[in-house]
């Protein structure tokens, strides 16, 4: 596999914007309106604005010039950065994309003074449940009784270890 392109970029910009676009698409096609409306919805909650310096980020893994790998983080409270808009384009899943989307995330979240990470995911993720306990994150939630519950399933991680970077 060649290189990829690790670039963080304004939330608005046109590379950022398949990603949202197929992230739209595909929390539509798991969750339809359990939730009362479009879970495309979500991703309107938030200005861009909060993905962007100094408080967030917006990062996109280039293939050839082809966004193939994303996600962002908004700042959560002082301390804490919340990971947003994970995705992976669907023909290149199962080839690690996200961790290291989550990597370049936290590595950023650390350099810009926070200390621990937020996140949730839906009911529907069961993949993304997986990556999020293979990385180390705790589980704010039950895990033998993962998708039982049809709400946000909220994970929480510490980028630090005694005042030093994990």
């Amino acid at each position: 596999m060649p290189a990829l392109d690790v670039r963080f970029v304004d939330p608005d910009d046109a590379l950022a914007k398949p990603l949202i676009a197929d992230l739209a698409r595909e929390y539509d096609e798991r969750y339809g309106d359990i939730f009362g409306e479009p879970a495309s919805a979500e991703l309107e909650r938030y200005p861009t604005a909060e993905f962007a310096p100094p408080f967030g980020a917006f990062v996109v893994l280039l293939d050839a010039g082809e966004p193939v790998s994303g996600g962002a983080f908004k700042r959560y409270d002082q301390t804490t950065a919340e990971l947003k808009r994970i995705w992976t384009r669907a023909d290149r899943r199962g080839e690690g994309l996200a961790r290291i989307v989550v990597a370049e995330l936290e590595a950023e979240a650390l350099r810009r003074g926070y200390t621990d990470v937020y996140l949730t995911t839906g009911p529907r993720q069961p993949e993304a449940v997986r990556l999020y306990l293979a990385l180390g994150y705790t589980p704010q939630f039950d895990p033998a009784h993962y998708g039982e519950v049809l709400d946000a399933h909220a994970f929480t991680k510490s980028l630090v270890t005694e005042g030093v970077p994990a």
